[in-house]
């Protein structure tokens, strides 16, 4: 008689943060207003064509500019620790540190392209402001590159049967994986912005 395992599965951390709506309405105000006076960052944006702004190449202590962002990284902190048991990652005593995290504002129509978190463990986004319309989290099956002659999978294929998967996150969630899963924000269909804040975890 055949007998069919499953190996190698990829997983999909997500969870609603408690008292979100409180939080997000001081992450989505300190967000706006560090996007309207971080120079730097908005350069970068504009250099590297991201359609809205991000702080991923000008700030790198968000938690010590402002209180909502140090209890983000608090409630993250629990998150990333529950994940990692998860994934009986062996840590040998030792926790998992937060070493990145960056905001970002995804105007209509923008959109990040394909990539990969080098040198983390564990990565992930939190939701501040999902507008009816906003970009799903398009995430790519890590074997996509070595499946060499075989077939596209069913368009009826069970989630842990596809190649590309999309998650529609809501304000108030967050969304981690492991880093070397590629993943991509399509383009922003909302007629606001998207705001969200990403992290590594090393």
């Amino acid at each position: 008689m055949a007998e069919i395992e499953t190996l190698f599965v990829t997983k999909l951390y997500r969870a609603a943060l408690e008292q979100a709506g409180a939080l997000n309405d001081e992450l989505g105000a300190a967000c706006r207003a560090i996007a309207a006076e971080d120079k730097a960052g908005q350069i970068w944006s504009k250099a590297h064509a991201y359609r809205g702004y991000t702080s991923y190449g000008s700030l790198n202590d968000l938690p010590l500019r402002d209180p909502s962002f140090a209890a983000l990284k608090k409630a993250l902190d629990k998150h990333a620790a529950a994940f990692a048991k998860a994934l009986h990652l062996e840590l040998h005593g030792r926790k998992l540190k937060l070493d990145s995290l960056w905001i970002n504002v995804l105007e209509p129509g923008g959109a990040h392209s394909g990539h990969i978190h080098p040198h983390s463990v564990l990565s992930g986004t939190y939701y501040v402001q999902t507008p009816k319309g906003a970009s799903s989290l398009k995430l790519e099956d890590p074997r996509l590159a070595m499946m060499m002659a075989a077939p596209p999978r069913s368009e009826h294929a069970p989630l842990a049967e596809r190649t590309f998967v999309y998650a529609s996150p809501q304000a108030g969630e967050v969304l981690m994986w492991e880093s070397f899963i590629r993943h991509e924000v399509p383009p922003n269909g909302a007629s606001k912005p998207r705001i969200s804040i990403s992290f590594n975890y090393s």
